[in-house]
């Protein structure tokens, strides 16, 4: 196995811009919804605006910048090649940390954490919370390779991780992960136990104990009604991914507009946006997310995520849990995320919880719309483990 790290920068070429815009100009846009509100997806008008400021104004080199400033490289694992961000600390002593998108994130979710996370004396914390950030992406996503067969799973991302970091010389490291990073992140801490100080979880996916629904408090009952409107209003897109990701994606490679409608949709139902994803995330935030989607063509790979292993996964957080993971957890619970487990549902599958927080605001991209609730939160329950 080439076990080589490769330098990596960014290098979109201009024809490939100019491409998009051109696209963008050209799409065929449907009639507009026949209700007010988000029910029947992103209002057209909405996503004319944002697509027309995606063609005119919007400037990918900024966000190419930013990433080129950070330390970026590709190797091979388990066959496949895999781009990670690796930001060293300046501060000695610092603890080695993985962070683990989801979808439809990307390691842009974390670029505002980074420099808080490795430097923390440059932003208001103290040198003993330093961490040395690893931050991968996905098989299928971003500038990592695209699967050509079938099997990566959740399970086999989190063995390619623990190889990576042992790779880098790490061998004892703290893991955190949302979306699909917390099914990898806790895979992680159950697959290597002896090397892993702990995991911060946002949140932790467990399912409701039915030896409770006699006492459930508030919080259960509204979370238990969250899960059930989500199944029933908000689960087509996995619906699809699950089952037909390669049919979907053919659109969705095809037209920068329907991609961007199909991941701001998300931007809007998972964030605390009240009512607009802007009231979250910038146009260029969000827009950040949907380019790098678009010019490394994921739409399908990573769709393929879920066609591997969202059954198993849905199962855990919502009817069953299938394992118990004992190494020291830390868990946050941001207020618009869907699975939001009390935790004494979340203690029957993890056994050693260290922090346990429910914020009063924040949504499904932590560290995306809250990085400094987010940079404290690992900072806190990181302290115990170290």
């Amino acid at each position: 196995m080439n076990q080589a790290l490769l330098p990596f920068r960014i290098d979109v070429p201009g024809t490939e811009l100019a491409d998009l815009r051109e696209r963008l100009a050209r799409t065929r846009w449907p009639e507009a919804e026949t209700v007010t509100d988000w029910s029947q997806g992103v209002p057209l008008g909405y996503l004319r605006e944002l697509c027309s400021y995606w063609a005119g104004e919007y400037d990918w080199r900024a966000a190419e910048a930013r990433i080129n400033a950070l330390p970026q490289f590709r190797t091979e694992l388990d066959g496949l090649g895999i781009h990670f961000l690796h930001v060293r600390s300046p501060h000695a002593g610092a603890l080695p940390l993985v962070l683990t998108h989801g979808w439809p994130g990307s390691i842009v979710e974390f670029l505002k954490v980074i420099g808080p996370l490795t430097d923390p004396t440059a932003h208001g914390g103290a040198a003993a919370d330093a961490f040395h950030v690893v931050c991968p992406s996905l098989p299928g996503y971003g500038f990592s390779d695209k699967p050509a067969r079938p099997g990566w799973n959740v399970e086999r991302i989190a063995g390619a991780w623990i190889r990576l970091m042992a790779r880098l010389g790490y061998e004892r490291y703290g893991a955190q992960g949302g979306d699909w990073g917390t099914s990898i992140t806790t895979a992680i801490g159950r697959l290597a136990p002896g090397h892993v100080a702990g995991i911060h979880l946002s949140p932790p996916l467990a399912a409701p104990d039915p030896e409770t629904f006699g006492d459930l408090t508030d919080s259960e009952r509204a979370s238990l009604a969250a899960l059930e409107y989500a199944e029933g209003h908000e689960s087509g897109y996995a619906a699809v991914q699950s089952t037909r990701p390669q049919t979907v994606g053919y659109g969705l490679v095809d037209s920068p507009a329907a991609l961007c409608a199909w991941i701001v949709e998300k931007f809007h139902a998972w964030t605390d946006c009240a009512g607009h994803p802007e009231n979250a995330l910038s146009r260029d935030e969000m827009l950040d997310n949907v380019t790098l989607y678009w010019l490394t063509g994921t739409a399908a790979s990573s769709a393929r995520l879920y066609w591997e292993s969202f059954k198993q996964v849905a199962e855990g957080f919502s009817r069953a849990n299938t394992d118990t993971v004992s190494v020291p957890a830390g868990c946050s619970i941001f207020p618009k995320e869907i699975p939001r487990p009390s935790r004494r549902w979340a203690a029957r599958r993890f056994t050693d919880i260290r922090h346990w927080n429910e914020l009063d605001r924040g949504g499904h991209f932590a560290a995306f719309e809250q990085p400094e609730l987010f940079v404290n939160e690992l900072r806190t329950f990181f302290r115990l483990v170290r």
